[in-house]
Parts: structure tokens; C-alpha cells; sequence
């Protein structure tokens, strides 16, 4: 599994490294800016968000949870595809709903996965549940005038912004929540002035790793640095 992401981070950094020489080149070869050099620019977003993109599915690599950024990085090349089809002149009214109704999913989908790659194996609570639940919503209300389905009335904005500053809320919090350890249990020390050499955070996650093998903390240190090494 360690090799595969890996190979997927190695191949996202290459890709869009060749996206972005790409890119200076169109800007520095000389010349009138024209229609082309603005679709390869256009193409070098692309590719670079499609990239920032398969980081966040990634990040839920060996989780409980990994189907979700596995869905995402579906969705999200299909929204790739399209955003090209749109930049190279298939700009028919069917493609534009597809491509809206792809994002849509795909952000929502990335989103969700940091989240998710953030709170760790634990239990989802009920902030991370909330939060997911407002990401979920937020999306189902923005493919509404997307996919043209009905007037959805003068108060829809309102709804649709108060959701949308609580899904931002829910997102700011879950991350300071993971990132600063509130409320976690912190490891061991074998003195008070000798420092840390796992942040809480980690301790956590390799507890967690360690009871799903059925292994020790310590053995599953030693395992996975003998694979390293090998």
C-alpha cells in the first residue's frame, strides 16, 4: 500500500509539473496572447486542482473510510475530463450541468476526506457527523439551480448561506480540534523535561493502528520499519 501511494503522490507531482512547465512556456514563448495559450493555461488549473484534488482522497489512504476518497477521485476525473471537453470547445448546455454536478461532488467529496483523514480512526462524533451532514446538504442545494429541477423559492439563498457558514464553521473546528489535540489523551513521558517524540495526534493513530492489527504500538513500530528498510 506504501508503494502504491507513492507511486499516485510521484505521478501527481509529475503531472502537474509537466502541466506547469507547460503553462511558463505558453507565457513566455513569445508572441500574441491568444485563444490557445489561454486554454493550456486554462489546462494547467485544471490539472492542478485535479491534483490538489487526488492529495485530499488520498490523505484516507488505509482508513476504515478510504471507499469515500476512492469515490471522489472517480467523480473527480470525470469532472477533470469534462473541464478539458469545456476548455478545447464541447460547450454544449449538457456538458456544463455535467461538469457542475461533477465538481460539486468532487469538492464535497475532498472536503469530507480531510475531515475524515483528520479526526483519524476514531469514532465519528457529533461535530465531525454534524459537519459532514452541513458538506452533504450544502451540495444538494448547490446542483438544485444546476440541474435545473424547479424555482426554488426567495428564501433558498438565505438557507442555502446559512448552511454554508455552518459547514465552514464545522470545518475550521473539526481541523483545530485534530490538529491542536483537544481532548485527547496524551502518551507517556519518561520525564517532564524530556521532549515529546510522537505528537498526540500520532500516539493516537498508531494506538488505533496497532489494536486493529491486534498488535503492540511497539511492534507495529518495529514491523513497519523492517518493511521500510528492506
Amino acid at each position: 500500500m506504501r508503494d502504491l501511494r507513492r507511486a499516485v503522490v510521484n505521478s501527481i507531482i509529475g503531472s502537474f509539473s509537466l502541466a506547469a512547465l507547460v503553462g511558463i512556456v505558453a507565457l513566455l514563448g513569445g508572441g500574441s496572447f491568444g485563444q490557445t495559450e489561454g486554454r493550456i493555461l486554462l489546462t494547467t488549473l485544471i490539472v492542478g486542482l485535479q491534483s490538489v484534488a487526488a492529495l485530499c482522497y488520498l490523505s484516507l489512504s488505509g482508513h476504515r473510510l478510504a471507499p469515500v476518497g476512492v469515490a471522489g477521485g472517480v467523480v473527480s476525473v470525470v469532472a477533470s475530463g469534462l473541464a478539458l471537453v469545456l476548455t478545447w470547445g464541447g460547450d454544449s448546455e449538457g456538458a456544463v450541468r455535467a461538469f457542475g454536478v461533477a465538481v460539486t461532488i468532487a469538492a464535497s467529496l475532498a472536503q469530507a476526506s480531510l475531515l475524515l483523514a483528520l479526526a483519524g480512526r476514531e469514532r465519528v462524533d457529533a461535530l465531525l457527523g454534524a459537519t459532514l451532514a452541513a458538506i452533504t446538504i450544502v451540495a444538494l442545494l448547490v446542483l438544485v439551480p444546476i440541474l435545473d429541477v424547479g424555482d426554488p423559492g426567495g428564501g433558498f439563498a438565505r438557507v442555502l448561506g446559512v448552511l454554508a457558514i455552518l459547514d465552514v464553521l464545522g470545518t475550521v473546528l473539526v481541523s483545530a480540534t485534530a490538529l491542536f489535540g483537544r481532548g485527547r489523551t496524551p502518551g507517556p513521558r519518561t520525564s517532564d523535561t524530556e521532549p515529546r517524540l510522537l505528537s498526540p495526534a500520532l500516539e493516537v493513530r498508531l494506538r488505533d493502528a496497532a489494536r486493529d492489527r491486534g498488535t503492540s504500538p511497539s511492534q507495529l513500530i518495529s514491523d513497519a520499519l523492517d518493511n521500510y528498510l528492506r
